[in-house]
């Protein structure tokens, strides 16, 4: 089954990006358009409508509190999910588990886990986690682990590196009927083996065919020596047009002000953080600057200049873009997120134009989707 996801710009929004504020990943100063109540349930909703099954709700210095949101959230929607994150750095396991059982408690079972490492030191630090790489992905791995049990089990001892917990019960009890799924993300060694060995949903940014390819490849053969299956996620911007020329003056008009004050502190912010999968965006991106960013057909690096973290962006027609999703499908990929600037108008168009185009062509080759609502059936 192949169901999609996008996300809440919790830390605002924009027709263009400017200063780099439009992006979740950089919420320093004011948006074009502010991350309200009003403007995420309409996105959420907007999601219900057009098939998408979850929201994902971002963690960060500049967001706002995912849990927060997804409590809220839950009262507006009748079946959209929400998978929001937490950092081990920040929130034991057993007050992490407890509140998220109380969200999906009262939501009848719609709440999923996104376990954020984190890569930026520099955020880290204003969360009190001055942990090095390494030793924030052990921790990582430790805390899935103490989750799964809280999870599945009446009562919980563990004594391990970072966390202890005596005789830890999780109330309230969880709706749903089985623990639900573990969503990851790491591109290091590190991070990579932590995935294969406690995550459920090894979620990935979008790079090449032959990046990602790879790197799938070697996840599952990673999860295979531990006796594991996963799944899979991969993740992109959307920038749409009428025709192909059209959808890349689309791309160009979103970086048409980049300020080179942004440009900079991209710069200097890679530079401070020890983000793998943003160093491998980054060198795409640098190494596609002559050919205007363009990466492969339709798959734009252009985004990455300011924006950190999911930037590669799929540019052009809804067939295109629908064509090259499922390509992603075919690799491997069970899940796929995708977002764009601004949100509730992009996620309404790929609703609308991109998503069915995508099952019929999945459906053709016996590859089943699942949509967040049965009125979409």
């Amino acid at each position: 089954m192949v169901e999609f996801i996008t996300m809440a710009p919790t830390s605002g929004d924009g027709r263009v990006i400017a200063t780099g504020n439009a992006g979740w990943t950089n919420g320093k100063g004011k948006t074009e358009r502010e991350p309200t109540f009003e403007y995420i349930r309409d996105i959420a909703l907007a999601a219900e409508r057009g098939g998408f099954s979850s929201l994902l709700l971002p963690t960060g210095a500049g967001c706002l509190d995912s849990l927060a949101v997804a409590a809220s959230l839950s009262t507006q929607t009748e079946s959209l999910k929400f998978l929001f994150a937490a950092r081990p750095g920040v929130m034991s396991p057993f007050t992490f588990a407890k509140q998220f059982a109380t969200v999906d408690n009262w939501s009848g079972g719609r709440a999923l886990v996104n376990i954020v490492t984190g890569g930026s030191p520099t955020e880290l630090a204003a969360y009190g986690d001055f942990q090095p790489h390494d030793v924030r992905y052990r921790r990582t791995e430790e805390y899935i682990h103490v989750l799964k049990r809280l999870f599945t089990e009446e009562s919980v001892t563990h004594s391990g590196e970072f966390y202890e917990l005596n005789n830890a019960s999780l109330f309230p009890e969880l709706a749903q009927s089985k623990a639900p799924e573990i969503y990851f993300g790491g591109a290091s060694e590190t991070g990579r083996n932590v995935a294969a060995k406690q995550a459920d949903v090894y979620m990935m940014w979008g790079e090449t065919l032959d990046n990602t390819r790879e790197t799938i490849t070697d996840v599952k053969a990673r999860a295979a020596k531990e006796n594991r299956e996963l799944s899979y996620s991969v993740s992109f911007q959307v920038i749409l047009g009428e025709t192909e020329e059209q959808a890349f003056e689309n791309a160009e008009q979103l970086i048409k002000d980049l300020s080179p004050e942004a440009l900079e502190q991209k710069q200097t912010d890679r530079k401070k953080g020890d983000s793998e999968g943003v160093r491998r965006l980054h060198d795409l991106m640098e190494n596609s600057r002559e050919s205007n960013f363009l990466l492969a057909p339709n798959l734009w690096a252009g985004l990455t200049q300011v924006l950190s973290g999911n930037s590669i962006a799929l540019v052009g027609t809804p067939e295109q873009v629908a064509a090259r999703i499922v390509e992603y499908v075919e690799l491997g990929f069970d899940k796929v997120l995708l977002r764009g600037f601004p949100h509730l108008e992009v996620i309404e168009q790929i609703g609308r134009e991109v998503l069915p185009l995508v099952r019929e062509q999945l459906k053709k080759t016996c590859i089943e989707t699942k949509v967040g609502s049965e009125r979409m059936r």
